[in-house]
């Protein structure tokens, strides 16, 4: 059984500092609950790297939100159903559809620049939506912008202090109430960061797989220290796996986005044939779990690596004003979308579960919250729709923040707590040689296409990996590797029991969605172990 805490300690041992809010990670979730929180509370955030590195920053499609007179939130809610595959909760889609506007315009008023057309705001269409409702920042440098505009302003508030390259090892919890965190200092020191709140914004766990589009920060920290605290795991089954990454010799798996689709771009195989017309009605802007298997089974049928996206039928100056970042990324590595078509191949992109939340993103431990893609708030199912994540992180911010305003102060002061095992020194094999393990099994066996085989052989080199709990751990790193075990084993063990295909989780042997047996969450719990839960989806 994987252990409550990751490292011996005693707080009566440790400094202890006091916090009101405490926030862990720096995408979108954490700089703008922070933002929000720091009207009327102390804000202690903590980032393991800095303001600027999380998965917001790569986004680039946009954030969807209905601004247009011809769109709706009836619309809005009408898709995301549609791509969560039965199991969104209908509630939490349509807090998302009906607060996402508003959300927007406060990023707007917090310094945030959409793009504009006309003097109004550019809207483009993505996959799987029935409208333009993406808004976009400079072409296709979404996160970036939104990312740049929220640090600016925490990183001159008073009330947000900010602790760059510190890590979370643990939340601390009594009588399953969240009491703050156990933090390692840059110098290998730890603090307990006490607090009346802490909100998990800690992001997804992309580096689960040896091909991704997240930055090396994304290991699954959030899920693996919620489950070890007690808190619900729900979902984690359904991952995204993004249909075109750049994949190119010395190219990191660079995302091309969703947008190229949606202006136009087609997918061919390497015998230069257009092939989605054999896989959706919707072809290339069919769900991303379609497009991802469609171009799994091309580069099975025909050998290759990779297929190909098109875009060179629209007039260069378009694309360049369009993608400038995907343009120079792409003109670095020699091609030109302009006049070459794009080698691409599917990456782990998004983490549609996460730590079960009520609709203010609170979990099943008090006084702990979590928000953005560490959070399984019911609005993704079993499929993300397209730009619906950046409106989340906003719209739950917003209500989480509501949430903690109403708490009593924190009456716990920990004292007593104290983890004491049977630890030992062991020589730990190089972690970047497990890592690189784990994610291969990840890649081979728990990917975009699975079998009860190849689950159960994967579970069982995961399971090879457990002694880790039992050595002293010192480095981030180690830690680190911890909590990918630990969401590696969630991940597995809920595709095992999901004996169907539906959204991002697709079953060879079961090849079919089976709505009469499997309209229901996989729900994870540390000590309680798999249950279920019937969606709410209507």
């Amino acid at each position: 059984m994987i252990p409550q805490y990751l490292v011996d300690f005693d707080l009566a041992e440790l400094p202890v500092i006091d916090t009101d809010v405490i926030v862990i990670g720096s995408g979108i979730a954490g700089l703008f609950t922070a933002i929000k929180a720091s009207e009327n509370r102390k804000v202690t955030m903590i980032t393991k790297k800095s303001l600027m590195e999380s998965n917001t920053r790569y986004a680039q499609g946009g954030i969807a939100a209905v601004i247009s007179d011809e769109d709706s939130p009836a619309s809005h809610r009408e898709d995301t159903l549609l791509a969560g595959a039965g199991l969104c909760s209908s509630a939490s889609v349509d807090i998302l559809v009906h607060e996402g506007p508003e959300g927007v315009k406060e990023l707007m008023t917090l310094g945030t620049a959409f793009d504009l057309e006309n003097g109004e705001l550019a809207l483009t269409k993505e996959g799987a939506h029935s409208h333009r409702r993406i808004l976009h920042a400079n072409g296709d440098a979404t996160g970036y912008e939104i990312v740049r505009a929220l640090s600016e302003q925490v990183g001159g508030h008073a009330n947000i202090d900010i602790w760059d390259d510190h890590f979370v090892i643990d939340l601390i919890t009594k009588d399953n109430e969240c009491l703050g965190a156990l933090v390692q200092q840059p110098d290998g020191g730890r603090v307990f960061l006490r607090g009346t709140a802490t909100v998990l914004c800690s992001g997804g766990a992309g580096q689960l797989y040896r091909y991704t589009t997240n930055p090396e920060v994304a290991t699954g920290d959030g899920v693996a220290m919620a489950y070890r605290a007690g808190a619900l795991i729900r979902d984690m089954e359904f991952i995204q796996f993004h249909p075109t990454a750049l994949c190119y010799p010395g190219a990191p798996r660079f995302l091309i986005s969703e947008a190229v689709r949606g202006e136009g771009a087609i997918l061919r195989n390497i015998r230069g044939e257009r092939f989605m017309e054999k896989y959706h009605s919707l072809l290339e802007l069919a769900p991303r779990d379609i497009v991802a298997r469609a171009i799994v089974s091309e580069m099975e049928q025909t050998g290759a690596t990779h297929v190909y996206l098109d875009i060179t039928h629209e007039e260069p100056e378009t694309i360049k004003h369009r993608f400038p970042t995907i343009y120079e990324t792409c003109i670095g590595y020699g091609l030109d979308m302009t006049t070459d078509w794009i080698p691409v191949a599917p990456a782990a992109h998004y983490m549609m579960g996460g730590v079960q939340t009520g609709h203010h993103g609170e979990t099943s431990v008090r006084r702990l919250f979590a928000c953005g893609e560490v959070s399984s708030t019911g609005v993704h199912g079993a499929n993300r729709l397209a730009s619906n994540s950046l409106s989340e992180a906003v719209v739950f911010g917003r209500r989480i923040v509501e949430r903690i305003r109403q708490l009593a102060p924190l009456a716990e002061t920990g004292a007593g707590i104290a983890c004491r095992s049977d630890r030992h020194e062991a020589v730990i094999q190089p972690i970047v040689e497990r890592r690189l393990k784990l994610q291969k099994v990840m890649v081979r066996q728990v990917g975009v296409r699975r079998t009860k085989g190849g689950l159960l052989k994967g579970i069982e080199e995961l399971k090879r990996q457990l002694p880790i709990f039992g050595a002293v751990l010192h480095t981030r790193e180690q830690l680190e590797f911890a909590n990918m075990l630990t969401c590696a084993l969630l991940l597995s063990e809920s595709a095992l029991v999901r004996e169907e295909s539906r959204g991002g989780h697709y079953r060879e042997d079961f090849p079919e969605r089976d709505d009469a047996r499997w309209r229901r969450h996989i729900l994870c719990h540390r000590e309680k172990g798999m249950l279920e839960e019937i969606s709410d989806d209507v």
